[in-house]
């Protein structure tokens, strides 16, 4: 697991050599003559504020950053990497009343998400033999099927944000694992429309 606190603060072109790793879980050194290749599967977690000042979307604090300020701190994580990013998403400030008392929303245990996890991993090594990220376009026609109310869908969230063909292919993998963890068979409409919302990047910059 890779962990970037501060994601556009990083070199860009440090950034950039992610993609590579990301896309085929390998990375390729080469110096002079020789070229070596080295296994870098890895998983990567990113964090980032909304904007330079942070309070971007903030109930208690405005914002001071101007609309081309906002622009230049995102434009640092450049299109491609995005596109390999494959949930996106906001995470709100947590109410002050939540941090004063210790409790946290009612939600499902850690050991009843550990158990929907390990299910929906057999089920996927079952169905092809490997994870959901790691299918191939052949694989993702095979297990990924749509039925016609959620290829609209679909089609539809393609022309409105620009969605790529890497982007296309994403959102079909992230909705197969989430009809996994619900113990669905098929990809349903609902299945496809939480794994659109994670592309929070894509709909906010190309609404």
């Amino acid at each position: 697991m890779l962990f970037l606190d501060e994601l556009p603060e990083f070199d860009r072109h440090v950034l950039e050599t992610l993609r590579e790793p990301l896309e085929t879980g390998y990375v390729e050194i080469s110096r002079a003559a020789r070229q070596a290749r080295f296994p870098a599967r890895f998983q990567l977690i990113a964090a980032m504020n909304p904007c330079p000042c942070g309070y971007l979307g903030d109930d208690l604090h405005p914002c001071r950053c101007t609309p081309d300020q906002i622009a230049r701190y995102r434009g640092r994580i450049s299109g491609p990497l995005l596109d390999r990013i494959d949930m996106q998403i906001e995470v709100p400030r947590v109410p002050q009343e939540q941090l004063r008392s210790g409790t946290a929303p009612d939600g499902e245990t850690s050991a009843s998400v550990r158990e929907r996890v390990r299910l929906a991993r057999d089920l996927q090594f079952t169905r092809a033999g490997l994870l959901n990220h790691q299918l191939k376009p052949r694989d993702i026609d095979r297990d990924c099927r749509l039925d016609d109310t959620s290829h609209t869908l679909l089609d539809q969230a393609m022309k409105r944000f620009g969605l790529s063909a890497r982007s296309y292919h994403r959102i079909l993998k992230v909705a197969r694992t989430i009809a996994d963890l619900a113990g669905a068979e098929r990809i349903s409409s609902t299945h496809l429309s939480e794994a659109i919302g994670y592309r929070r990047f894509d709909r906010a910059g190309r609404s």
